[in-house]
Formats: C-alpha cells, sequence, structure tokens
C-alpha cells in the first residue's frame, strides 16, 4: 500500500472511531467469529486500498465453525503472533496484515498479543482471512471499548479482509458493494431469514495452501478475462434471485442459482491469462458425483470458492442419503 492510500485509510478509520481510537484498553479481551461461504460470489474489487467489491454478495455462515482470537495488551516493542499456539513470524505474511490492521485502529504505542484459534485450517478449505479479521474486528471493539454500531464494525474489518465483513453474524448475510469512494456504505448486515433444515457438506480435495491467493486472482481476472465483463450484471442478479428465495424458501432455486453462480465465477478465472484454475482432478471426480446423483433423484448442489473443496447444498431429509454417497463429507447445520 502506497503512502497516500494509508494515509487516506488512516484519515477514514481516525473519522469512524474519533476520539475512541484513544480509549484506555481493557487487560484482555476475545471475540469469536463464523466461517462462511458465499451463496452469491464476491470476485472483482473496484478499489484495493479499502477492499471495495465490483458487486454485492449474499453468504451462509458455519456455525460453529470459525475462529476465537484473544487479545491482552503487552509490553513489547511489536505485537505478538499467535496462531494455534505456535508464535508466527514477524514477516509472514499472515503477521504482517493483522498487525498492519491493528496499526491503523490502535494508538501507535499501544501493543497486543494475539491469540488466535482456528476450528479448520487456516487458508485452506474455508476462508481463514475472513473469519480471522472478523474475530479481530471484534476482539478490538470490545478491548477498547469502542462500543461501534455494527456496520462500522463491518467496515473495519473489510479493511483487513473482504469477505471478513460478512462474517461478523450467523446465518445469512449480504454485503452491499456500496457506492462511496472510501467505502463507508459497503457494508454487510444480516438477513432476518431462518432455515433450519439447510445443510452444508464440507467436502475438502485438499487443505493445502492454494498458489495463487484469492487477491492475485482477482487482479489477474478483471485484467485479462473477456469473460469478465458479463460477470458483474449477472452476480447482482443471481443475488436477488438468491435473496428471493431464502425469504421464500425455495431450496431448488436458491441452491441452483448458487450453483451457478460459482461455475460462472471459475469459469471467468479460467478465461484469464494465464488461465486460473484451482480445481483439482479430484475436484471434478467430486462434481460429476454431485451431477450424477441429483440426475438421479437427489436434490443436491454445489458451490465452490477460490479453491479446490466443494461445499455442498442440501437439506436435513437428504442428510442420510448425502452421507452414504460422500461419506469423508463434513456437515454443518447452521441455525442449530
Amino acid at each position: 500500500m502506497s503512502q497516500t492510500n494509508a494515509d487516506a485509510v488512516c484519515a477514514w478509520v481516525d473519522q469512524v472511531l474519533g476520539h475512541h481510537k484513544h480509549n484506555s484498553p481493557a487487560a484482555q479481551a476475545s471475540a469469536y467469529a463464523p466461517s462462511n461461504i458465499a451463496l452469491s460470489k464476491y470476485w472483482g474489487k473496484r478499489e484495493t486500498t479499502f477492499n471495495l467489491p465490483i458487486t454485492g454478495s449474499l453468504s451462509i455462515s458455519l456455525a460453529e465453525h470459525g475462529t476465537r482470537t484473544g487479545l491482552s495488551v503487552v509490553d513489547a516493542p511489536q505485537h505478538e503472533v499467535i496462531l494455534n499456539g505456535a508464535q508466527v513470524d514477524a514477516s509472514s505474511s499472515f503477521a504482517v496484515k493483522v498487525c498492519q490492521w491493528l496499526d491503523q485502529v490502535l494508538p501507535a504505542d499501544l501493543k497486543l498479543r494475539i491469540d488466535t484459534h482456528n476450528t479448520l485450517p487456516t487458508a485452506a478449505v474455508l476462508a481463514a482471512s475472513a473469519r480471522g479479521f472478523a474475530a479481530l474486528t471484534l476482539a478490538t471493539n470490545s478491548l477498547m471499548g469502542w462500543q461501534l454500531p455494527e456496520h462500522q464494525l463491518s467496515a473495519l474489518a473489510r479493511l483487513g479482509s473482504g469477505s471478513a465483513s460478512r462474517s461478523l453474524w450467523h446465518g445469512f448475510v449480504k454485503w452491499q458493494a456500496g457506492e462511496q469512494s472510501n467505502g463507508s456504505d459497503s457494508v454487510a448486515f444480516p438477513l432476518a431469514s431462518q432455515w433450519p433444515q439447510l445443510r452444508i457438506g464440507l467436502l475438502t480435495v485438499s487443505s493445502q495452501k492454494k498458489a495463487v491467493s484469492s487477491r492475485e486472482g482477482m487482479a489477474r481476472t478483471i485484467t485479462t478475462s473477456a469473460l469478465y465483463n458479463q460477470w458483474p450484471q449477472q452476480a447482482e442478479s443471481d443475488l436477488a434471485t438468491i435473496e428471493t428465495a431464502i425469504i421464500a424458501g425455495d431450496f431448488e432455486t436458491m441452491a441452483k442459482t448458487a450453483e451457478h453462480n460459482a461455475m460462472s465465477m471459475h469459469a471467468t478465472m479460467a478465461s484469464a491469462w494465464p488461465p486460473l484454475v484451482y480445481w483439482l482432478p479430484e475436484s471434478l471426480i467430486q462434481m460429476q458425483k454431485v451431477w450424477q446423483l441429483r440426475e438421479q433423484g437427489l436434490p443436491i448442489y454445489l458451490t465452490m470458492d477460490a479453491g479446490p473443496n466443494l461445499k455442498l447444498l442440501f437439506e436435513a431429509k437428504h442428510q442420510a442419503d448425502v452421507e452414504a454417497a460422500f461419506p469423508e463429507v463434513q456437515v454443518i447445520s447452521p441455525f442449530e
């Protein structure tokens, strides 16, 4: 980030926090944030300094699968980052991003120990940065006594990771793209709809860190993919369709649209140059299996983020059939 961009972010943060930025911190605080998967995807930024998306998106959070982050004040020259019980090298990309975010929102002389525990692998299976920065934002809000409204917390979390704006809540969450240059209106909010029968199946093909980050992948796709020109209009249409289907409890429309949305996003990546293909051979095998089961009458659909792993969408009444077909699947009940 250039100095000009960094100054712009700091000026906006100072405006949001006001005098609260210099509150006296509590000795410690902690918070939990769930992972989320987008049913209507966010792929592409209109502005990178404030992590502003080209389109809105809509996600479902994953209950107890997420991140808990504890914060405590330390007498040290720099922040200390602990991940799943192990000290993180200060030069690692994870530590750098965490410390950069903290330095934007805290007084310069305040240093913290950040103790983060993930219930799922970091940088694999599910987006780790989203749940991580959401938990960090909530914990910092508690530590510093900001008592900020949820929309401002969503915007602050977005500075660390775009999808983190959606991980502050359980259930369905909508992130609006917004129009303001500083992202003040690019915030997420929860939907009131509940869906107790909805099930999410995590089907892990690989837990290895992906070779091309989402940030890099988005930039490459926007710059080189001719198909991307069609993506924003489809993404907004899909979002509206999925939101309407959720409100109506229409599983087939919701799941079918989510699957098509994911496949369309991956098509824009594949048409980039060099081609960007996150799928592995096993991904395709599992995708073909889902489609075959659906041909046979099992109402099961899939979605995929920028990675090789599948997330299955189905309802509780079909859980036994899904588990029989995919013995390795991890089933999540988002509303139970």
